[in-house]
This record gives structure tokens, sequence and C-alpha cells, in this order.
């Protein structure tokens, strides 16, 4: 296969990196001059960037990024407040920060953003942009934060501030998280169950089945491929028993029949929670099923957005399967994509998807504010394992995570 046939990273593997600022700072200008491409447009006119602006690229030598331009955090107006809105929504998923200020303007605007960034965790750099056109002055002394003067227009300190972005970036980023390898040891087999059904896309894998596969042979494990239909086929070609077995949440039950009771067995969407969130704190918020009744708000969040079918897992199965555990009807909310509430307290349960189109930081922000909120938060495959009664079952290939379980069953 040659390079330009192969697939780009996944934009919720990618390092997220967000520029922030007023106005006509030359946000814009400035992503423009580190891509080297005209990814924003650039106007004198204060906002012009209305909607954030996504571009990824490989920040070398750190790897793939996604740099998103923001509008203006002090805009005005009815408009204004909304621009700033999706701004701010951008805080909740970026691993880096650009904070983007005219040089010799540093004020008290500028300082209470970087204090946000800081409260969040989130690495920061300060970009003084206009650097050409402003007159000499003392750089503000930020304790851990870099300061970089830059033209974005002339494309002065641009390598300076590359470069401090390399060295501000989150250091286990890209290395540190495993999705399954993990738990296959080298040579080992993972067996993965992959319906094909009227919700998977012709001709092509979901994502979480295409990030299994690779980190199966990243971790040096051999990846056996199948449908549920064919699982004891599958199991009688085996000379010995697989490291485990992971399957599609929708095919738990069927799956779980076939399996072994000595085979670890989970699911895509469970090892996502560990993955791209929380299991533990997920885990907790499962338990949450037990106590609820009927008329009770279910918010259902899945991090893409598609065409509903017949048989949407999470408009149709899940419910379907909630309802049947808790024995009476439940009222059920559904978002999508970046769309999620900002009041949670109508809710009595939160069902996220395993966020595969999102990144980390979004999906442990979401869990904060829902903990924040008092409302439990749980996931496709544990919400699916717990009402058909498999949950522990689902949940054995983490021992520490079984072990909390059992502790706070106690």
């Amino acid at each position: 296969m040659c390079s330009a046939e192969m697939q780009p990273a996944p934009r919720s593997l990618r390092l997220h990196i967000g520029l922030f600022g007023r106005r006509n700072v030359g946000k814009s200008s400035l992503l423009n001059a580190l891509t080297r491409q005209q990814v924003s447009i650039v106007s004198p006119q204060p906002g012009t960037t209305t909607d954030p602006v996504e571009k990824p690229m490989e920040l070398l030598p750190l790897g793939p990024v996604l740099f998103v331009d923001t509008a203006g955090l002090d805009d005005a107006g009815a408009l204004g407040d909304a621009r700033i809105g999706r701004s701010r929504a951008v805080l909740d998923r970026v691993d880096l920060g650009i904070l983007v200020a005219e040089r010799g303007t540093w004020g008290a605007f500028e300082a209470g953003l970087l204090a946000e960034l800081r409260a969040r965790n989130i690495p920061t750099v300060v970009a003084l942009n206009k650097a050409d056109l402003a007159p000499e002055s003392d750089l503000p002394m930020l304790e851990g934060a870099a300061v970089v003067p830059v033209s974005a227009l002339r494309g002065q300190g641009i390598d300076a501030l590359r470069e401090a972005l390399l060295q501000a970036a989150p250091a286990d980023h890209f290395d540190s998280r495993h999705l399954l390898s993990d738990l296959v040891p080298p040579g080992d087999v993972a067996m993965l169950v992959m319906p094909i059904d009227a919700s998977a896309p012709k001709g092509r894998l979901i994502l979480p089945q295409v990030m299994a596969i690779r980190d199966v042979l990243d971790g040096a494990g051999l990846a056996l491929v199948v449908q549920a239909r064919d699982l004891s086929r599958a199991f009688s070609t085996l000379k010995r028993l697989p490291a485990l077995v992971v399957t599609d949440s929708q095919a738990f039950q069927s799956v779980a029949l076939d399996v072994p009771d000595s085979v670890p067995m989970t699911s895509f969407s469970i090892l996502m929670s560990r993955f791209q969130g929380d299991l533990a704190a997920q885990v907790r918020g499962t338990l949450a099923i037990e106590g609820l009744q009927g008329g009770d708000r279910v918010l259902v969040a899945e991090g893409c957005t598609h065409h509903p079918t017949e048989e949407d897992i999470g408009r149709v199965k899940l419910p379907r399967w909630l309802d049947r555990k808790v024995g009476a009807p439940l009222m059920f909310d559904t978002v999508q994509g970046r769309d999620f509430p900002s009041d949670l307290s109508p809710y009595r349960l939160v069902v996220h998807c395993g966020n595969c189109m999102g990144n980390r930081r979004e999906m442990l922000s979401r869990i904060h504010r829902c903990e924040a909120a008092g409302v439990p938060i749980t996931n496709y495959g544990l919400a699916i394992a717990y009402s058909l009664g498999i949950f522990e079952r689902a949940l054995r290939p983490f021992p520490e995570t079984l072990e909390s379980l059992h502790a706070l069953q106690a």
C-alpha cells in the first residue's frame, strides 16, 4: 500500500491544541502560520471567526495533532454570546492551549483566561502576537507558562512557538494508554466478534473495531475476527483458548452463551470506556440502574452524528433493554456530537457511547460535569451488560475494577 492510501489518524486520537484569546489578536493568522496553510479566514474585521475551525496535521516530532481555532472570547451581542459558548466548549476537549494576545496589551482578561486554563489542568503556551508592530516591552512573567513573542504576519517566532508547544505537550499522550494489547500477551489470540448488520457501514468497520485490530498487532498479539454466527466454529479451529473475546455490545447475550466461562470476555464499548474515559467512574454510575423507576429521564449521549436505523442501539435497543430491566418505561432524551446539556438536573442517569469520535479530555470533562451535578454516568456496553445480567463477567478482564465493584456492593 502506498502512503497516499493510508488512513489518517482518527481525530479522537490526536492531541487537541486550542487557540484562545480576544477578537482580532491574530489567532487565525497564527494558525495559518503554524500549519503553513490558509486554514482560517483572516480579516481586520473583529469577529471573522464565528465557529471553531479544526485542522488536523502532523506536528513532528510530536505526532498527529488537531488545531482548533476559536472565536474571540470577548465577543459581544446575542450572536456573540453564542460564539463564546461554542468557543468555551472547546475548553472541554483540548489537551494543550495557545493563549494569543497582542504584545504590550496583557491585562486582566488574559490573566483570567490563563487562570481558567490552569484550573482545567490544560498546559498552555502564551503567544504574544504582532511583536513587529508593538514597541519593545518587557514580557509578562507567567509562572508555569512559556511566553513566546511572534508575528504571525511576518512568520517571526513561529519556530520558537512550535518548540514551546512540543515542550508543553503532555509527554504521555500517545504512549500511556492501551485499548486491549495489555490484556493479550504477545503471541496470544484476541477474538474480535464483529456483527455485520444494518448498522454496520457498508465496506467498512467502525472505528473501535479498527482501533482494536491495530492495538492487538502493536502488542504482537493475533487478531481473529469473526461474526457472532461463526463463533462456535472459530473456537473449534483454535488449538488453545483465546486470551480475550471482545464483542459488539449488541451481541453480548448470544456471544456470552458461546464463550466458555473461563475465557475473559468484554465489549468494544467497555474497552473504550477505559481508553477514553474513566471505567471505574462509569462502573459506579451503572449501579444507579438498580434504582431507576418508571418515568425517570435518561440522557443517551452519542459522540457521532449518524442516521438512526430501525434497530439503532442508542435509540431503540438500549432503551428497550433498560425498560425491561427496570420493569417500566423510562423517558429517553438523545444528544449527538458536541451537544451536551449544560443543565443535567432533569436526569437520573446519563448513558454515553464509547466516544470513539471524541477525545479523552472531552469524555473526562463530561464525566466530571455529571459527577458535579450528582447525576450517575455509565456507558453503552456497561449498561447493556448490567441489563442482561452479565455485568460482572464483562468486567473480569479488569480485576482492579471488579474488586472495586465488589467493595461498593459489600
